[in-house]
């Protein structure tokens, strides 16, 4: 079982919830280190400190091929912590879309 606050306490920091949602949608093929940092712009040392994170709060997966290391999110884990929090902060109703939320804002 994910962790959820240690989860939610990785994606709360800008350049790694970047990092996330770029290697969800990569897809379950994931991609290279090297090839993040040149996609994305990162400091392959300041991308390596922000993957060990999102490693250590279990919500990517590493692997080695060859002499490289692939990075992919971790589906079965984002769909865990997605499910905690409409079980526990929406107490079981479905929650608004955050589409929704805007256009109520924005009346």
């Amino acid at each position: 079982m994910i962790n959820a606050i240690q989860a939610l306490a990785a994606l709360a920091q800008e350049t790694r919830l970047t990092i996330f949602r770029t290697l969800v949608q990569t897809g379950e093929s994931g991609v290279s280190a090297g090839e993040l940092a040149k996609k994305l712009g990162i400091a392959n040392a300041t991308l390596s400190f922000h993957l060990k994170e999102l490693v250590h709060a279990e919500l990517i997966i590493a692997r080695q091929e060859s002499r490289f290391i692939f990075y992919s999110a971790n589906f079965t884990n984002m769909n865990a912590l997605i499910g905690y929090l409409t079980e526990n902060c929406c107490a079981g109703t479905p929650c608004h879309s955050v589409e929704a939320y805007c256009d109520d804002k924005n009346s």
